[in-house]
């Protein structure tokens, strides 16, 4: 696992080391091992290295063998030894035995085409030096990170956004139309980013960019598609084998690796399975409720493995929040990113990777909210414009399970469902901003999704959303961004294209029904583990957030930001109060969209306040004189 940074176009002189050695620095985290660089008069390569595999041979940038081509990448391809030996016997000739070079000879042999061979989590970048032409692409699931900017003529590209901020063409400014829609999603969703003209690369997708264009093509696409003739336990068994074959490519390392334990199914099957030495988790100091450490020791001490744990108490949680909004690169507003980032923390003080359960809800129709489309079928029955006014008449009374129940079926799924969270709608977050943006709906942006699973069940459709917007826009951003703040490796078995293959046959009764949700795959988890865990209802990370923001101390610190110039800038601060008030006096759980604004203004202040990083250009000339 590591970093990377690059940059072409702009003029010669813009090609000076200490620009590229203060982007690849900014980036240290990411790889604390080693750095090194490429630069000639057409491109700038930085690289920052995490080392796993092949620890003497596999620095980076890496060459072909008559220099022609230069490659750096971030991630682990999990079948490089198998395609090494392919590669091999095509006359490839390697000179290390890492997974980078494989890549690199890889891409020389197949072309684009290599993508589909791979195995793994990866975003990288290959210079063509003969063509002019730089080729780069991202994962299946879009486990790793890549962004890209053009500015004043420069290409730039990266695994943090925080790394252009050194580069003199580097125009920062806030992306409003961002702001809009992460006030609906509490994540940035689609390829727009927080900061103007800075985008992601879209999962399985893969770019050119020669001569000043840029095409993006996409590679690779998830295809559910049932098989009804299969009995469950045919199913249960497949997912057994296709996970532990997965465990077994997610183990290969020379170092070290360990796996995050939580109270749920997912990290304790993952535990169970890799028959690994330590296992990490954390809780909250605030009662029983808020730490679930107990079963995580009791499951360790079942397998058996050493249990390494640790009560995160309110003051670590709020003091370290800015830190974290900064090493996100966008404001994330999911509280169990915090917890993520000292489960982390934990973790890498007694080894380099880990392995963790992101990823089995959205396979295998992991979450509760999966099971509505399924709740009282005889109400589906009624004609939908009269279920339409019911809703609409029912959205006028005080907000109780019953009446939430019939505002939700008042609308179509497209419309109720952008995602696991959906914290203000698009007249509430009108209502809240003093600015006007022409960002899209949340349903605009969710609707190509939609449209690509028509004629899917309601189930089928949510996961599938779940999988373009959720998994990677909260659940992939913070595993990453959290784990590379402390230097650490995570991966994700379940996230594996062949455990995909699967998960996308199985039928819709095998994955949600009234009993449970993930219902095959809690079968085969079952094989390893008691039922305690293998059936634990689906909880999520629980934060104390909701009790917190209704002491004072905390009410207090939420409401000097409330009140602050930044959130006067963008907000009307009397509607805020209202949410902060009337949640403290017990009239509302507004704890999730107080913590949504919030959150932003912390992260505003990270990369746009007065002690925001600024671009160490000043002395450039200086140095390179």
């Amino acid at each position: 696992m590591c970093g990377f940074v690059g940059y072409t176009g702009g003029g010669e002189t813009q090609f000076m080391p200490p620009v590229l050695h203060r982007m690849a620095d900014r980036i240290r985290h990411r790889g604390p091992d080693d750095a090194d660089y490429y630069m000639d008069e057409d491109i700038a390569l930085g690289f920052r290295r995490l080392s796993i595999i092949d620890l003497e041979g596999g620095r980076q940038p890496i060459f072909n063998e008559d220099k022609t081509k230069v490659l750096v990448f971030n991630g682990e391809i999990y079948n490089y030894r198998a395609l090494r030996e392919d590669l091999l016997a095509a006359g490839l000739v390697f000179t290390t035995k890492s997974d980078s070079e494989v890549l690199l000879h890889g891409y020389e042999e197949y072309g684009a085409a290599l993508l589909n061979r791979l195995r793994g989590m990866f975003a990288f970048v290959i210079w063509d030096r003969n063509t002019k032409m730089l080729f780069g692409a991202r994962d299946f699931f879009g486990i790793k990170p890549f962004y890209y900017a053009r500015m004043q003529n420069t290409f730039l590209f990266g695994s943090e956004i925080k790394s252009f901020l050194d580069h003199p063409h580097f125009e920062k400014a806030l992306n409003e139309r961002a702001l809009e829609s992460y006030l609906s999603f509490q994540y940035s969703p689609g390829s727009e980013t927080f900061f103007q003209n800075v985008y992601k690369l879209p999962p399985a997708h893969y770019f050119v960019y020669a001569s000043g264009k840029l095409e993006i093509t996409q590679y690779w696409r998830p295809d559910f598609q049932a098989n009804e003739d299969k009995p469950l336990e045919d199913w249960v068994n497949a997912i057994e084998h296709a996970f532990d074959d997965s465990i077994a490519a997610h183990k290969i390392a020379d170092v070290e690796v360990g796996s995050f334990l939580s109270s749920g199914v997912d990290s304790s099957y993952v535990a169970c399975s890799a028959n690994v030495d330590k296992t990490f988790t954390v809780g909250f100091d605030n009662g029983e409720k808020y730490n679930e450490t107990s079963y995580a020791k009791e499951l360790s001490a079942m397998i058996p493995v050493k249990n390494f744990s640790k009560a995160i108490t309110p003051e670590e949680f709020w003091d370290n929040f800015g830190k974290i909004q900064y090493h996100m690169d966008e404001p994330l507003a999911d509280p169990s990113a915090v917890a993520l980032y000292f489960v982390c923390h934990t973790a890498a003080q007694h080894l380099k990777v880990v392995m963790s359960g992101e990823g089995a809800d959205e396979l295998f129709g992991g979450y509760n909210i999966y099971k509505e489309p399924l709740a009282v079928p005889a109400y589906d029955k009624i004609p939908f414009p009269i279920r339409r006014l019911i809703g609409r008449l029912a959205s006028r009374l005080p907000k109780k399970a019953g009446v939430n129940f019939l505002i939700r079926r008042g609308k179509r799924l497209e419309e109720r469902f952008i995602g696991n969270a959906y914290m203000f709608t698009e007249s509430e977050r009108k209502q809240l901003l003093k600015i006007r943006t022409d960002a899209p709906s949340p349903a605009e942006i969710v609707k190509p999704f939609y449209d690509q699973v028509q004629g899917k069940d309601p189930v089928t459709k949510m996961q599938y959303v779940d999988l373009h917007n959720w998994l990677v826009g909260d659940i992939l951003l913070k595993a990453d961004k959290m784990s590379m703040a402390n230097s650490l490796e995570l991966r994700v078995p379940f996230l594996d294209k062949e455990v995909m293959a699967v998960a996308q046959r199985i039928p819709l009764r095998y994955r949600v029904n009234r009993e449970n949700t993930k219902f095959a795959m809690r079968k085969a988890a079952l094989r390893r583990m008691p039922e305690k865990w293998a059936g634990k209802k689906k909880l999520g990370f629980p934060v104390p957030t909701r009790v917190w923001l209704k002491e004072d101390k905390y009410y207090g610190i939420v409401k000097e930001k409330f009140l602050g110039e930044t959130a006067q800038q963008y907000f009307h601060t009397g509607v805020l109060l209202r949410l902060l008030d009337d949640h403290k006096n017990g009239k509302a759980d507004n704890s999730r969209r107080i913590w949504t604004v919030y959150t932003f203004l912390i992260w505003y202040d990270q990369f746009f306040g007065e002690d925001a990083p600024r671009r160490n250009v000043e002395n450039l000339n200086a140095e390179t004189a």
